[in-house]
């Protein structure tokens, strides 16, 4: 069958006009479609990669590097970010490669499709034209036909009549008439015939030359416009097969990071990171009573075994609050900052001045009023003391004794690590110094060799410095080994002896606390004290109160206050507020520039004096004061 237009379509101009300018919008209607593709891909890939930002850890903490889940998701999120990179270049693609390419090629489509159209209106004007002229001619040839032949029967029907001198004449006059009407009617059939030839001419050229030629030049139009959307829909989908290597090799990381997830390695870090090194406690003490019971009780004797007793009843630290003194000195470790000088305009009519820093009161006066003062007077002089040794309380010492002996451990070798990489660096950097300056004594053109004497000099003191610190941080080391290995050979004897002791509960109590071990006095917050003095010392002065603090109830709120200012707290003890909030206070200024207060109940903590406007009770002043003077 032949698939020529020119041929089978030579009567279906309407219809091809049609099809082509239908063949238009969808080229044009594939091309948006691409497009809204294009932006949906690009949308998809900024969402993904907001996404990855957003989970993606602010900076990077040491726990998250530790464990292999963590690290798989960190690995995750990485390429997910790498599939929103494909992503977008796989919108970028279509952009450039399809989107405008089609843009460019409609325009030009359209006019090559009016040109064409153009000129087949053309060609067919032109023989509706030359067919009007056909038909003129033949009207006029007929219309001349018939006035001869009415004029040649008018003259025969005279001829045909006696004939009189004057119907002679007529007669005459119409054999004239009748000549004239048939020349002109031969005229007319000479006009007709030239027409009809001419009008067969143009028709044979219209029909089988100009419309074959335009409609093959229209059909080799479309078959170039289904091509094109042929090669949009291959480039469309090479667009895509292009990223889809690197997106399986980002699944295939997924999969792998997923795999190495290694949950018996996790808890096994559980146990490095969080491991203390301390003994478990031993067995409880017998206290023997029945000596007391067996002599006269006196009321002095009694209160004193009574405040003995007291003494010696205290928790294992295991089910004791973690060393509540040390927990309450955790306060803000710096002096309150001062008011903003420029307060916002909501804060400039109820802020007062901002009052000077007072004078803190002297350790010494706090710990007196700690031992003399009553039971809730003395936790608020406590809270007053622990700031007050907040502020005077340094960093963590250099040699990590206040970690528990596997961190201090851990915390020292890691140090130790660092600090032999920085001479691994310095030691480099000095060979360099050193052979460069070989080579400007050699050759003193490339340079001075002494100018190079001030930086060895310098590389060797930092040198000298790091190793005395690897020295130092050694000893520790070694120290903390030690510890660490007496306390699991006193483990093993002391299963051992408490098997064999175990059917003598009443042994003497002093005894077994003259002969307890080093690892006793070790706190769990992995604080040392090789002071034995002093530590019982301290120990007697802070049983009497300790057992006060153990069923701690919140403290009644004595007033409120009004946030003057917006405030950050960034130190463990402070509470963060912003501007105009209302507070509750349960603590007054004990003199250092911070006031204890709380909010739903929930939270608690302190905030700077200067910051805030305090409305006291009426009835809580009273308490204050009386508690003041206690």
């Amino acid at each position: 069958m032949s698939c020529n237009w020119g041929t089978e379509l030579w009567d279906q101009f309407d219809n091809l006009e049609k099809h082509t300018s239908w063949g238009i919008d969808f080229l044009e209607r594939y091309t948006k479609f691409i497009k809204e593709r294009a932006d949906i891909e690009q949308s998809y890939a900024k969402q993904i990669r907001s996404l990855s930002k957003k989970y993606h850890p602010k900076r990077s903490r040491e726990d998250e590097s530790r464990y292999t889940w963590c690290l798989a998701f960190a690995a995750t999120l990485r390429q997910l970010n790498e599939l929103s990179t494909q992503r977008e270049e796989l919108a970028e693609n279509l952009n450039s490669q399809i989107v405008c390419e089609l843009s460019r090629y409609t325009q030009e489509l359209k006019t090559e499709r009016k040109t064409h159209f153009q000129d087949g209106r053309r060609a067919q004007q032109h023989i509706e034209s030359s067919w009007k002229q056909l038909e003129s001619s033949k009207r006029r040839f007929e219309r001349d036909c018939k006035e001869a032949e009415r004029a040649q029967h008018v003259s025969d029907r005279i001829d045909l009549d006696n004939k009189t001198e004057g119907e002679k004449r007529c007669s005459l006059k119409a054999r004239q008439t009748a000549q004239q009407k048939k020349q002109a009617a031969e005229e007319s059939r000479k006009d007709y015939v030239t027409s009809l030839n001419q009008f067969n001419q143009d028709q044979h050229q219209h029909y089988h030359t100009l419309v074959p030629v335009i409609y093959q030049r229209i059909q080799d139009m479309e078959e170039r416009r289904i091509e094109r959307i042929c090669e949009a829909m291959r480039s469309s989908a090479e667009a895509e097969r292009k990223v889809l290597p690197v997106v399986s090799r980002c699944l295939d990381a997924m999969m792998a990071s997923a795999e190495g997830i290694q949950p018996r390695m996790d808890t096994r870090q559980v146990v490095e990171v969080f491991k203390s090194g301390f003994e478990p406690p031993g067995d409880v003490e017998f206290e023997d009573y029945s000596a007391t019971m067996r002599r006269s009780i006196s009321e002095s004797s009694y209160l004193d075994n009574r405040a003995e007793g007291r003494k010696h009843s205290r928790k294992l630290w295991p089910f004791i609050r973690k060393n509540k003194l040390l927990t309450l000195l955790s306060s803000p470790r710096q002096p309150p900052p001062p008011p903003p000088t420029s307060p916002s305009p909501g804060a400039l009519t109820n802020s007062p001045q901002s009052p000077p820093p007072a004078s803190r009161e002297p350790i010494t006066q706090r710990l007196n009023d700690l031992m003399t003062s009553g039971s809730r007077t003395r936790k608020q002089c406590l809270r007053s003391l622990k700031r007050g040794l907040s502020l005077k309380l340094g960093s963590s010492p250099a040699d990590c004794s206040h970690l528990p002996p596997e961190q201090r451990r851990k915390k020292l070798q890691t140090r130790i690590n660092n600090i032999n990489q920085e001479i691994q660096r310095e030691r480099e950097q000095r060979d360099a110094l050193l052979k460069m300056r070989e080579v400007y004594e050699q050759s003193p053109q490339m340079g001075d060799a002494g100018s190079l004497e001030p930086r060895l000099e310098e590389v060797k003191q930092s040198l000298q410095k790091l190793e005395e610190e690897l020295r130092r941080n050694q000893a520790w080391l070694m120290e903390a080994d030690s510890r660490l290995s007496d306390h699991s050979s006193r483990r093993q004897s002391g299963g051992c002896g408490l098997n064999s002791q175990a059917t003598t509960p009443g042994s003497s109590s002093l005894k077994q606390l003259d002969n307890r071990s080093p690892a006793s006095r070790e706190s769990p917050d992995g604080s040392y004290t090789e002071d034995h003095s002093a530590e019982l010392h301290f120990k007697s002065r802070s049983s009497e109160f300790d057992d006060d603090f153990d069923d701690e109830e919140p403290l009644p709120s004595i007033g409120t206050c009004k946030s003057l200012y917006p405030f950050q707290g960034q130190n463990e003890g402070t509470l963060s507020m912003v501007e105009g909030e209302l507070l509750s206070v349960v603590e007054e200024d004990k003199g250092d520039g911070w006031t204890r207060v709380r909010r739903n109940l929930e939270e608690e903590g302190y905030v700077p004096t200067s910051y805030i406007k305090v409305f006291l009770d009426s009835s809580a002043k009273g308490f204050v004061q009386s508690s003041r003077l206690v």
